[in-house]
């Protein structure tokens, strides 16, 4: 057989295992890396763009799970603090990338990616900075890593902290980057801590908007600002399942549906860790991503714990 036909092969077989229902988000995202690292994905161009596509409408799935008042509930809590805590981030992040010797824009890029939600905050900010490909490159780089490396480490720390499901959720919603990774690692924690991690971790997204408006201003720039829409799409499934109880059991199917379709999202999301991401990804960005990263996770952490939030 020859080798195209091979990686085709493998490819498939692993999607295929990735959507059954014994296989964890953990082994999803490790699957998805070591056939990448290993012979390579064949989809290379076409993955970035269907696991963002397939993540979005696994956030909808998710939101059937969620009744609409602990949305409400939860997001109100979450905007003192999330205000807080990306205003210390943005700030804390330009201090570690001068350190670092990261540079400018490439450091303000990991800072707001870190700050609120990744690569979504990264490619939002891109423009207003008037970042450089390779700037944008190496974020997302960095951010991607530490997004792999969080789906396996948070989980293990939070039972080792004895956390119950909400501070679990809070925790990675506040400290991991990106909205799939948070899904995931609180699907490895425990049911309950999908529907705090997933809440926050889209109010905070909201915040997207207004912090590149306000950067736009700042540097005189023209910010183009869009609304995340599946944002919208979760809460107006959170609605359904509050306005129509006669019809739970659809509802959880559907969201059963989601939590599906996240572990799949993962595992494409695992075949973009290339060989070039990791050469991009140099010493000085990674340096800053890490340390702002474990600054952010054990502040927060002690916050929770002492429950001065949450």
């Amino acid at each position: 057989m020859p080798p195209a036909a091979i990686r085709l092969l493998l490819f498939f077989l692993c999607l295929l295992f990735s959507a059954m229902p014994f296989c964890s988000p953990a082994i999803a995202i490790t699957l998805g890396i070591l056939l990448s690292l290993g012979i390579g994905n064949p989809f290379a161009g076409k993955t970035p763009k269907i696991s963002k596509l397939l993540l979005q409408l696994s956030v909808v799935g998710l939101g059937f799970g969620v009744a609409a008042a602990e949305v409400w509930q939860t997001g109100r809590e979450a905007v003192f603090y999330t205000l807080i805590g990306i205003g210390a981030t943005v700030w804390l992040g330009r201090q570690i990338g001068r350190w670092t010797g990261t540079g400018r824009e490439t450091s303000e890029l990991i800072s707001f990616g870190t700050a609120i939600c990744g690569g979504s905050a990264i490619a939002a900010m891109a423009p207003v900075l008037r970042a450089k490909e390779e700037d944008i490159a190496v974020s997302l780089a960095t951010v991607f890593c530490l997004n792999a490396a969080a789906l396996l480490i948070f989980p293990p720390l939070g039972h080792f902290f004895g956390m119950d499901d909400r501070q679990f959720g809070l925790w990675a919603a506040l400290a991991i980057h990106d909205t799939s990774s948070v899904v995931g690692a609180a699907s490895l924690f425990g049911a309950g801590a999908i529907a705090i991690g997933t809440t926050i971790k889209l109010a905070r997204a909201i915040w997207i908007g207004p912090c590149v408006l306000v950067a736009g201003l700042l540097r005189k720039t023209k910010a183009k600002v869009s609304f995340p829409l599946f944002i919208l799409g979760f809460l107006g499934a959170s609605a359904l399942r509050s306005l129509l109880p006669q019809w739970l059991p659809a509802w959880d199917r559907a969201a059963a549906l989601g939590r599906r379709g996240l572990v799949v999202t993962l595992f494409l999301i695992g075949t973009g860790l290339t060989r070039e991401v990791l050469r991009r990804t140099g010493l000085r960005p990674l340096a800053q991503g890490i340390l702002l990263w474990a600054a952010v996770s054990i502040a927060t952490l002690a916050a929770i714990l002492l429950r001065w939030i949450g």
